[in-house]
């Protein structure tokens, strides 16, 4: 969430900055300032009868003191109108702060400088490419039909249970599920990443302070009796673990890692695009999340970068990494950075991990600050980045890696299968 004292100070720049993403800021800016105006004004109206009430108050007590106690009945009176009228002004203060941060809410993330500008994901940037695309041999499958070939992804399965986006993981591909998992989580912590493993559901204040509410409701798992909500992500609880807390300068930064499984509706997802792996309900994916203190955090993001340009290389899959365009850019971030892999088998780029710096728009919503040397508090950066999302690396290590005899194993992932060949 954008700050109210940035957004007056910084009108156009908000405003232009804004229209990188496409999006027709002045309308809520002009909206902003007015309420937070008028909040204003209302707050010193309530500040100015409470201190007359106050100094009342005292002069009350002295004339009762010096038996003047009809003196001090007339000025009851005046007391008695003060506590109607600030009861009044505290009511409209709080309509007033309210509607300021539901218009607040609506604001997205204004993007980073070198934030290219473009609407559609066909404009993004690629900064980066790696791996050399494998020619296959002739009769090559994409992973939906290696999976039923040799049996470990039953798509069919997961419908019958659950519905369409809930595969089932059957004997050599639950291991190398569970190998990949195992793997990402060791690389990370070996990075300095602290594991944790987090709730699987979340509250609505949870939700709205790393920015899924109000902007991606419909896109998450509600369950109404409780009124909570499935994680789209592991960086919503881990984010979280830090809400209206203030953190020590001398404890940045802080660096978390998770598994979880991760549970989207993806509404309006359909085409042959979206295929096997391609695009799931429900997925595993390990998340890293760091917060920073300002000046260090888009060093900390060129670092989450590499971090998982190693874990690339040594799957040694082929990919790219995309700087997004303002108009493909997340609701809540400063600047991404895309990283797609590329399927052999499908002949297209597929997404793999986001890695992300959000500045202070999600510790705003969620208090997190930290205390520098002088005692004072400060709004810290959160980070969260992919490391990584299981199903298109697994969908491309299937299709990448196949041979006419099975689906080789990449060596880096062989001592956590215990095998070196799906056949």
């Amino acid at each position: 969430m954008l700050q109210t004292a940035f957004i007056r100070e910084n009108r156009e720049k908000v405003i232009q900055a804004l229209g990188k993403r496409n999006f027709d800021a002045a309308p809520l800016v002009d909206e902003v300032i007015a309420l937070d105006d008028k909040r204003r004004s209302t707050q010193v109206a309530l500040d100015t009868i409470l201190a007359e009430s106050n100094k009342l108050s005292r002069s009350i007590g002295e004339l009762m003191k010096t038996g003047k106690k009809d003196e001090a009945a007339a000025l009851k009176e005046q007391t008695t109108q003060f506590k109607e009228q600030s009861k009044e002004l505290e009511e409209v203060l709080a309509v007033t702060s309210d509607a300021l941060l539901q218009v607040l809410y609506k604001l997205p993330n204004t993007p980073a400088d070198i934030v290219p500008e473009g609407k559609t994901p066909e404009e993004n940037l690629e900064v980066f490419a790696a791996g050399e695309v494998p020619v296959l041999f002739d009769g090559a499958q994409p992973h939906w039909e290696l999976a039923k070939k040799y049996d470990i992804i039953d798509f069919e399965l997961g419908v019958k249970i659950t519905g369409a986006g809930f595969p089932v993981y059957k004997g050599k591909g639950a291991r190398l599920q569970r190998a990949l998992i195992s793997y990402f989580l060791d690389k990370n912590t070996a990075a300095g990443y602290k594991e944790y493993q987090v709730p699987h559901l979340i509250n609505e204040a949870s939700g709205y302070g790393t920015g899924q509410l109000p902007d991606k409701e419909g896109q998450m798992y509600h369950a109404g009796v409780d009124d909570l909500y499935l994680i789209p992500t592991a960086e919503v609880p881990v984010t979280n673990l830090f809400r209206d807390v203030i953190i020590e300068e001398k404890d940045l930064p802080v660096l978390c890692t998770a598994y979880t499984p991760c549970f989207r509706r993806e509404a309006g997802s359909y085409g042959a695009h979206v295929r096997g792996l391609n695009r799931l309900h429900q997925f595993d994916k390990v998340e890293i999340v760091r917060v920073e203190k300002p000046e260090n955090s888009y060093a900390a993001l060129d670092g989450m970068v590499d971090h998982v340009k190693e874990i690339l290389d040594e799957l040694k899959l082929p990919y790219r990494i995309l700087r997004l365009c303002g108009g493909d850019m997340g609701f809540t971030s400063a600047l991404t950075y895309d990283f797609e892999l590329f399927s052999t088998a499908q002949d297209r780029w597929l997404e793999i991990s986001s890695v992300s710096n959000f500045e202070t728009f999600q510790s705003n919503r969620l208090k997190l600050r930290f205390r520098d040397k002088e005692g004072k508090n400060q709004l810290a950066h959160t980070l969260n980045g992919s490391s990584l999302a299981l199903p298109r690396v697994l969908a491309g290590i299937l299709e990448n890696y196949q041979t006419p005899e099975g689906i080789v194993i990449p060596e880096v992932l062989r001592p956590y299968t215990g095998f070196d060949i799906i056949d």
